[in-house]
Formats: C-alpha cells, structure tokens, sequence
C-alpha cells in the first residue's frame, strides 16, 4: 500500500513538474508588440497582377498578423495601430508621436521587442530618428513592403515573419533601431530606399548588418555611430522639431529654392549637392547670406551608394561656417539637423553631431 501510494505521489509531482516547466516556457516566449502606421504592407490591389499600382494603408494589423499564424511559434505578438497612411504623408508630428510611444512601450517590462510596419517612400527617415531618440536596447525592427498582400508574389508576410523574428532575439538588442527587408537586416542610421519597384529595394552603402533565414537570425556586424542609449537626444525632451528644408543642386541651378524655404521659416537647409556636395557659384552668395542670418547651412550629397561630403573640400566650410552632413543622405541630415537645433545653434556643435551620429 504504501509503494503505491509513494508512486502515485511521485508521479504526481512529475507531472506537476512537467506542467510547470510547460507553463514556464510559455512565459518566457518573448513577447512583441507590432505597432502598425500603414504603407504598402498593409496596401492592398485591385488584382494579384497588381504589384505597384495599389492602395496603400487599408488592412488593419490585426488582419495582417491573423494572415501569419506562424509568427506565434516565435513569440506572444501583439497588434497596435498607431496610424493608417501612407509613408509619403509622414510628418514631423507623426514622427513624435510614434517615437512617444516607441520609448513608453520600451519601459515596459512585459515588452521584449518592438516591431513597425510602415510604408517603404519614409521608412528609413523614421528608424534614424528613432535611432535617435529612444534610449532603449531592446530590439526596434522597422518592415515594409514592396508589393501589397494581394500580389503575386507578395513580399509583406515574409517580411514582417522576419522583423518578428529578428525583434524577439536577444542577439538584436543594443544594436540600435534596425530595419528588415528583403530576408536582410540593416542598421536604420544608413539604410536607404536605392530601388523603387523590386523586393531587394533597401541598400545601405556599408552593407547589412546580418539575414533572417527561416526565422532565425544571423550576424555579421554591428554599429559603431551613437545610437538609442548612446545618443544625446531623448524623445521625452523633445517638444516639437524646428522646420528644416532640402534644396535640390543641379545645372542650371539657381537660390530661388533656398530663400523661399528660408523665408517659408526653415531654421535649417540642407544641400542636396551634386558630388561632394558642391554648391554651384550661383548659389554660393546666398547661402552665405542666408548664414548670416542665422540659417544653418548643411552640405549634403545627392550620389547614392556610397561615399560622403568631405569638410572643406569643395567649399571652404570653415570659413563660412558650414556643416557638412558626412555619409548621411539629404532626407536623413534633415532629421539630424532638426535635432541638433533643438539642442543648440552652434554649427561646430552641430558639426560635431554629424560626425559622431
């Protein structure tokens, strides 16, 4: 009587083990959360022959995570809609209000990682101000698409399977605000839409960071610009950001487009330069004029895969107390330069910003 008693006892506490050890691995699925702001990811076509002609911003996340059932196996997901547009129609605004709630859900201890879906046209202007600005190590994956759901060949699902996947391993944290396309996984300071019309559109001039291979994720480098914990900036300090204009240089350029954004308000320009940024003799005296005033000046390069602005090359940027916006492209030194100027006025600091950012 009294073995069967010891092994009934016995078996009862295996079981007892075993259910929580089951309940305990549950729990220590990581757990993600999927903020949702529109773009092509969530488009969808008037046909599957519809790859780039769409409506972009009409499926609400939570159909887009029901349409996955496998991203379960790889963590407790979550759905939030933030926004429903499409990217093109971001604004400053948006950029902070996202950003807001990017660094709350940060705090959270019951959130592991963070995963955004947005549309491909600004996707990249918002994970370097989210670089910037949230001071968090744990994973913040920025995905899109090329294609809409209802496309052959549809690229959204894969895409945000892989962004799940790279948010909920713990190899991704402290490596900064991160964007996964196309099975790759880039660093959001340098990545940039190079192509316009195919699944492999997202290029950084430095190369990715690593790949996601069925769900699982693989690295081969990591950053060395300041980021997230390491930044300067903070979202919760930030109120509002300064207006900041981008002026296209060609031939036959002309200041036309510099002093209308200086008089439209913009407390910065950035120069969107042929070569290393340099600025054609007809518009050299305006900027200098415009400098006197107090416009920051930022020379940037329009040439895409690689390179970057070298100081005092092209244009005496000591003497006229220009910035140069190093390797960063024109729509990303917008977002640098608004944050510097809510940090101070001074274009050596500012300098500084851009060298080390």
């Amino acid at each position: 009587m009294l073995t069967k008693t010891f092994t009934r006892s016995l078996a009862a506490s295996l079981l007892g083990l075993v259910l929580a050890a089951s309940v305990h691995a549950q729990q220590a699925k990581p757990q993600v959360t999927i903020l949702a702001t529109g773009g092509t990811i969530a488009g969808a076509g008037a046909s599957a022959a519809n790859s780039a002609t769409y409506q972009a911003a009409k499926v609400p996340v939570d159909k887009l995570i029901a349409g996955i059932p496998e991203i379960g196996k790889l963590a407790d997901v979550r759905g939030e809609q933030v926004f429903q547009i499409a990217s093109e129609s971001f604004t400053d605004e948006h950029l902070l209000a996202l950003g807001r709630r990017v660094a709350a859900l940060a705090k959270q201890p019951d959130v592991d990682g963070i995963v955004i879906t947005h549309g491909t046209d600004t996707l990249e202007e918002t994970a370097f101000f989210l670089n910037l600005v949230v001071p968090t190590e744990k994973p913040v994956v920025l995905v899109g698409s090329m294609r809409p759901g209802t496309a052959l060949s549809a690229d959204g699902a894969l895409n945000l399977y892989n962004a799940v996947a790279t948010a909920s391993d713990r190899a991704s944290r402290g490596k900064g605000v991160l964007v996964v396309m196309n099975d790759e996984i880039f660093s959001g300071r340098d990545v940039t839409k190079a192509i316009n019309i195919r699944t492999e559109a997202f290029k950084s001039p430095w190369g990715s960071l690593g790949m996601v291979v069925e769900g699982r994720t693989y690295w081969f480098r990591a950053p060395v610009k300041r980021h997230t914990v390491g930044s300067e900036f903070n979202i919760e300090t930030i109120k509002s950001l300064p207006a900041v204009g981008i002026a296209y240089g060609s031939g036959n350029a002309t200041d036309v487009a510099y002093k209308a954004l200086a008089a439209s308000g913009a407390k910065a320009l950035i120069h969107a330069g042929t070569g290393n940024g340099s600025v054609s003799a007809q518009v050299v005296p305006a900027l200098r004029e415009l400098r006197s005033q107090g416009v920051q000046i930022v020379r940037s390069a329009r040439v895409t895969g690689g390179g970057f602005v070298l100081r005092n090359a092209e244009q005496p940027d000591d003497q006229y107390d220009w910035v140069v916006a190093h390797d960063l492209n024109p729509q990303k030194a917008r977002i640098l330069a608004a944050l510097a100027l809510t940090r101070t006025t001074d274009a050596r600091e500012v300098q500084r910003y851009f060298m080390e950012y």
